[in-house]
C-alpha cells in the first residue's frame, strides 16, 4: 500500500477533509518503497526493503494550529486524525506568521518515475553489488558500498481547492574502494531516476582505480592552489550555499547575502560571469516535486543566479507580506550550468594544481562571509604539466563558496549528484587560489 495512485490518494484526501470542523484545514499523504543492499570487504552485509505511508493533518483556527499524524485510513482512523488536530490547534498559541492557506495551485506536469526502478527485484540489487564487488577484487581491493532505490509519492490537498499529486523513482549507489593496505581510498557515486541507466561496476571501477592510485600519499605545504573540484566536491560546498541563501537572513543581515547598509544583494553582480545557477523541477536530468515542502506553492523555472549576478532569493510567503514583494519558494532540485569538457581534459589543461575528488565533513565557520570548513577525502592527486603526478595527503581547506565562485577558471560537463536530499546537475569546477589550511592523516 505503500504507493498509492492519484486517484487513491486524493480519495483518502477529500475523506479526512471532510471530517474537518476547524476554519481551515490541509492533508498530506506520502508513501514510499525503499530496496537497499549494503556491503562491506567485498561481502554483502545487509539488504531489506522499508514500506511506508503516512497522513499529515492540519486543522487551523484563526492563527492557531495543530498537526497530527496517522498511518492507517479506515473512516474511524481518518475522523480521529482530524479530532486530534483540532484539539491541538485549540490548545496551541496564536502564531504571528501564519498565512491563509493557498487556493488551488497549477502544478507543472513532472515526468520522474520509471518503471525499472519501480520494478527493481532483489536479484538485481544483488547483481549490482556483484558487480561493484567484482571491480574490486579486480584491481585488489576492498569495497564498502550501498545501493537505495526508492519508489515515492505525495499528495496535498486542502479546503480551500488545493490538490497536488506527485509520483518519483530513484536510485542512489556510492562506493568507497580501500587497499588492502590500508593507504589508498577511492570513492565514487552515481545517482538516477531510471535505474537501468545505472552501472555499478562502472562507477565501483573509478573507486578502484583511485584508491590503487592514491597510495603512497605524499605530503604538500598547505596553502592557496589551484584545484580541480569533481563534481561531488563541488555539490559539498555549493550545496551549504544554496541552503544559505534566503530572502529573510539576508533583509535581517544575517547572512553573506546581505548588503552593507541594509537588504539584500538582489541585482548585484556577485561571481564569475560564467555562474548560472537555477532550478527546474520538469528538467529531465533531475525531475523533481513540482511544490514546495514549505506551504505548497507551485514551482516553476527560476534563475537564481545568472551571469554572476544573484536574481533570486527564496522568500516565504509571510515574509513577502512583510517585505510588500513577491514569494518566491524553495527548489527542489538545482542545476549549475557548466562547459563541455571533461575533468580528464581539465587536468590536461591544468599546468600545476590539485584534483579533490570529494569534500566531507564540511561545517559552517563564518555565516557573514560563508566561510566553510571541511576536508579532502577519497583520492587527492597532484598535477602537473597536465598530468597526475603522484598522490597527495588529504588536506582541511577553509573557503567560501563565494570566493570559489569567483574564482572559476574553467568548468566541465554537469553531471547528477546527490546534494542534500534532492538531486544536482553540478559540473567540475577549476579554480585557482583554493585555500588549504593544514594537513589531514585521514586516508
Amino acid at each position: 500500500m505503500a504507493i498509492l495512485s492519484r486517484s487513491e490518494a486524493k480519495q483518502i484526501l477529500d475523506k479526512v477533509l471532510k471530517y474537518s470542523k476547524a476554519e481551515a484545514a490541509s492533508a498530506q499523504l506520502s508513501g514510499s518503497e525503499t530496496g537497499n543492499i549494503r556491503y562491506a570487504r567485498n561481502s554483502v552485509s545487509t539488504s531489506g526493503i522499508v514500506n511506508d505511508i503516512e497522513l499529515v493533518v492540519e486543522a487551523r483556527f484563526g492563527k492557531k494550529s495543530g498537526i497530527a499524524t496517522i498511518n492507517e485510513f479506515s473512516d474511524a482512523a481518518l475522523e480521529k486524525v482530524m479530532r486530534r488536530a483540532e484539539e491541538l490547534a485549540k490548545l496551541s498559541p496564536d502564531n504571528p506568521e501564519s498565512m491563509p492557506l493557498l487556493g488551488a495551485q497549477k502544478y507543472l506536469p513532472v515526468n520522474a518515475f520509471a518503471k525499472s526502478t519501480a520494478g527493481i527485484t532483489p536479484d538485481q540489487r544483488a547483481k549490482a553489488a556483484a558487480d561493484s564487488i567484482a571491480a574490486a577484487k579486480k584491481q585488489k581491493v576492498v569495497a564498502a558500498g550501498f545501493l537505495e532505490d526508492t519508489r515515492t509519492f505525495a499528495a496535498v490537498a486542502n479546503t480551500e481547492g488545493l490538490f497536488g499529486y506527485h509520483a518519483s523513482t530513484s536510485a542512489n549507489f556510492t562506493v568507497t574502494m580501500r587497499t588492502e593496505n590500508g593507504q589508498g581510498s577511492g570513492w565514487a557515486q552515481s545517482d538516477v531516476t531510471d535505474f537501468a541507466t545505472m552501472d555499478t561496476g562502472a562507477t565501483s571501477r573509478i573507486a578502484a582505480q583511485k584508491a590503487v592510485e592514491s597510495q603512497q600519499a605524499r605530503a604538500l605545504e598547505p596553502g592557496k592552489y589551484t584545484v580541480i573540484l569533481e563534481p561531488s566536491a563541488v555539490s559539498g560546498l555549493l550545496g551549504f550555499m544554496m541552503w544559505s541563501a534566503d530572502a529573510r537572513t539576508a533583509d535581517e543581515g544575517r547572512s553573506f547575502m546581505s548588503k552593507k547598509g541594509g537588504g539584500n544583494r538582489i541585482g548585484e553582480k556577485m561571481f564569475d560571469k560564467r555562474v548560472h545557477l537555477y532550478s527546474d523541477p520538469t528538467d529531465p536530468n533531475v525531475p523533481a516535486q513540482p511544490w514546495s515542502d514549505e506551504d505548497h506553492m507551485a514551482l516553476s523555472r527560476i534563475d537564481w543566479i545568472k551571469n554572476g549576478v544573484v536574481r533570486n532569493l527564496p522568500r516565504s510567503r509571510y515574509w513577502a507580506q512583510k517585505t510588500k514583494a513577491e514569494p518566491v519558494p524553495r527548489p527542489s532540485n538545482l542545476i549549475m550550468a557548466g562547459g563541455d569538457k571533461s575533468t580528464e581534459q581539465l587536468i590536461k589543461e591544468t599546468r600545476r594544481g590539485v584534483l579533490v575528488t570529494r569534500t566531507w565533513y564540511i561545517r559552517m565557520v563564518d555565516p557573514q562571509s560563508l566561510l566553510l570548513t571541511g576536508l579532502t577525502r577519497d583520492g587527492t592527486f597532484y598535477i602537473e604539466n597536465g598530468k597526475i603526478k603522484y598522490p597527495i595527503k588529504n588536506f582541511r581547506f577553509n573557503e567560501s563558496p563565494v570566493i570559489m565562485l569567483n574564482n572559476i577558471e574553467d568548468m566541465g560537463r554537469p553531471q547528477r549528484v546527490g546534494m542534500g536530499g534532492f538531486s544536482a546537475m553540478i559540473p567540475a569546477l577549476k579554480v585557482r587560489d583554493f585555500t588549504f589550511s593544514s594537513l589531514s592523516d585521514a586516508v
